[in-house]
């Protein structure tokens, strides 16, 4: 049986998955900020909270903690207390994502929380990786 190369690299080349082409894999919305008084809203909060494959209510006080302040989730917002910059935002999110969402072995977003009695841990769903996390 004789093989052409050419029709062999392009059948190798369409059974690539479509994920692996991609140069950034895990890519954060852009971020909708509104300032309302002494107020800042993030309306797509939970959007971002689904790209990350986090809870919400996790994120929020991760950043109310780095942050210094009180926030609120109602529905698909978030509403902290205070007048914030978008790429303060954006900063600590980066953040959250190296402490906890970044495979420390592999490098890679397909991690979750896993509660083990009184410790978490960051267990990863492609290289099989258990490593701590900090309590929040």
């Amino acid at each position: 049986m004789k093989y052409d190369y050419d029709e062999l690299l392009r059948r190798a080349c369409s059974n690539i998955p479509e994920v692996s082409l991609k140069r950034e894999r895990l890519e954060l919305p852009r971020l909708y900020i509104t300032t309302v008084g002494m107020r800042t809203i993030i309306s797509n909060f939970k959007e971002v909270a689904d790209v990350l494959n986090r809870d919400p209510q996790h994120i929020l006080k991760f950043l109310t903690r780095e942050m210094a302040t009180a926030a609120t989730f109602h529905e698909s917002r978030a509403v902290f207390q205070g007048k914030f910059k978008w790429d303060s935002f954006e900063r600590l999110l980066k953040r959250y994502m190296e402490s906890f969402v970044i495979c420390p072995v592999c490098k890679r977003p397909d991690t979750k929380i896993m509660k083990e009695k009184r410790l978490s841990f960051l267990v990863c769903n492609a290289c099989g990786a258990k490593s701590s996390v900090k309590q929040l």
